[in-house]
């Protein structure tokens, strides 16, 4: 059925992701869905298998534990370097985000803390360790097309421009 979600689906979203606060840390109502292709790791993998069999107009709440969401914290992705290491013209402040190379290529680290000799970075995921609580609806579901699939990502009217 097409209306199903199900792998290689381009679905599209409107979600809503709190913290166990109740506190919203996400949101898609106020915009445009979110479109992503099913079973191609676009979501964590937590929602993804919450997703699976659901319908147009189906809507779920639910809560991913950390290990099917952004996983748990670790220690070991925060270290403190050299201020001079940051080619950075400006003030660096705490809850900056930079691209770093790292072993697997670049990845994105948040500034935890900041003095005069050395930045304190963190390159776990800002929702690492945290229950994610979704309430999602599904708005459309369809086949991806050839070219999505090989992509990975869902095109809007035009393509993607690649």
């Amino acid at each position: 059925m097409s209306d199903t979600v199900t792998a290689n689906k381009a679905v599209e979203i409107h979600y809503t992701l709190t913290n166990d606060k109740g506190e919203t840390v996400d949101s898609s109502r106020d915009a445009a869905p979110l479109p992503y292709i099913h079973g191609n790791e676009n979501l964590v993998p937590g929602l993804e298998k919450e997703l699976e069999g659901k319908k147009v107009g189906d809507t779920i709440k639910t809560s991913i534990a950390p290990a099917e969401g952004y996983g748990e914290r670790n220690p070991e992705l925060t270290q403190t370097v050299p201020r001079d290491v940051f080619q950075f013209d400006g003030e660096i402040e705490v809850g900056m985000r930079f691209e770093a190379e790292a072993e697997h290529g670049i990845e994105l680290v948040t500034v935890v803390a900041v003095d005069d000799k050395a930045v304190t970075i963190d390159a776990n995921h800002p929702l690492a360790g945290e229950t994610l609580n979704f309430d999602v609806e599904i708005m459309s579901v369809r086949d991806a097309t050839s070219e999505e699939l090989e992509h990975g990502h869902v095109h809007g009217e035009g393509g993607c421009g690649h």
